[in-house]
C-alpha cells in the first residue's frame, strides 16, 4: 500500500507547466524537463512538493532523453488517473444501482447490487469479460496512434493526455473523446492551465480511493475508514479473468 501511496503522488509522472506566450500563437506549455516539474510541484501539492524518491525523471526508460521519459511518466499518470476517477465513480455506482435492462440477448440481468463490484465482475459471462478488455484494449491501442491529424507521440513533443480523435478517420465517427462535449474550445489558457492541475490531483486522489476501497474489500481492517461500508471479498482482484 506504501509504494501505491507513492507512486501515486510521484510529482514528475504529470506535472504541467504554467501557460505561456508563443510569437505565433498562445498555447498551454507542457512541462518536460524535471526543472520544469520542480517548479510545478507546489502548485500541485505546496506541502509535498516536488517528489520523486526513485529519480524516475531522470530513469531514461528504452534509451530515452529527459524529456522523452517526462512525457511518458506524465502520459502514464494522466491516463491512470483518468481511469481510476472512472473506477471509482463505476464501483459507487455498481454498488447501488443496477441498469434494468438485459445484459445478454438470452435475457440475462445485470448482477444486482447484492453483490460488491468485484463480486459482479466475476458473475459476468466470459464473452462479456472479453468485449470489455477487448474495447478497452482498441482505446489504448489507438491513444498510442500519432500522425493521424493530431500532432506527434506525447515523447516526441507531443501533449500527454490528448485523446487522438475519431474525426480525422476516413468514414469514422464524429467524436472526440479529448473533448466530446467541446467545453474547452473557449477556454483562456489561464482556465486550461487550471483544469489540468485539478485533474491531475483528482486523478491522484481517486487512485487512492480505488485503492481504499478494493484493500479494505480484500484486507478487511486495512482502511479503518472502510470498515463496515465495503463488503469482504475473497476472491483476487488481480485476476480480471478469474
Amino acid at each position: 500500500m506504501k509504494s501505491v501511496i507513492a507512486l501515486s503522488m510521484v510529482a514528475s509522472a504529470a506535472a504541467f507547466a504554467p501557460a505561456s506566450q508563443s510569437s505565433k500563437a498562445t498555447s498551454t506549455q507542457l512541462a518536460e524537463t524535471q526543472a520544469d516539474l520542480k517548479a510545478l510541484g507546489p502548485k500541485l501539492n505546496p506541502i509535498v512538493g516536488f517528489w520523486d524518491p526513485l529519480d524516475l525523471a531522470n530513469a531514461g526508460f528504452w534509451g530515452f532523453s529527459q524529456e522523452q521519459t517526462v512525457g511518458w511518466l506524465r502520459q502514464a499518470e494522466i491516463k491512470h488517473g483518468r481511469v481510476a476517477m472512472a473506477a471509482f465513480v463505476g464501483y459507487c455506482v455498481q454498488s447501488n444501482f443496477a441498469f434494468p435492462w438485459s445484459l445478454t440477448f438470452g435475457g440475462l440481468p445485470f448482477p444486482s447490487t447484492d453483490l460488491s463490484p468485484p463480486e459482479q465482475w466475476d458473475a459476468l459471462p466470459m464473452a462479456s469479460k472479453i468485449q470489455i478488455i477487448g474495447f478497452v484494449g482498441f482505446l489504448e491501442w489507438y491513444s498510442e496512434l500519432s500522425d493521424n491529424g493530431n500532432g506527434p507521440h506525447y515523447t516526441k513533443g507531443g501533449k500527454p493526455g490528448q485523446f487522438p480523435s475519431f474525426e480525422n478517420v476516413p468514414h469514422g465517427a464524429t467524436l472526440d473523446l479529448y473533448d466530446p462535449f467541446k467545453l474547452s474550445k473557449n477556454r483562456t489558457d489561464e482556465q486550461k492551465a487550471k483544469g489540468l492541475l485539478v485533474e491531475i490531483n483528482n486523478g491522484r486522489l481517486a487512485m487512492l480511493g480505488i485503492f481504499g476501497f478494493l484493500c479494505e474489500q480484500t484486507i478487511p481492517g486495512s482502511v479503518p475508514a472502510l470498515t463496515g461500508v465495503v463488503k469482504p471479498y475473497a476472491g483476487e482482484v488481480m485476476a480480471p479473468f478469474v
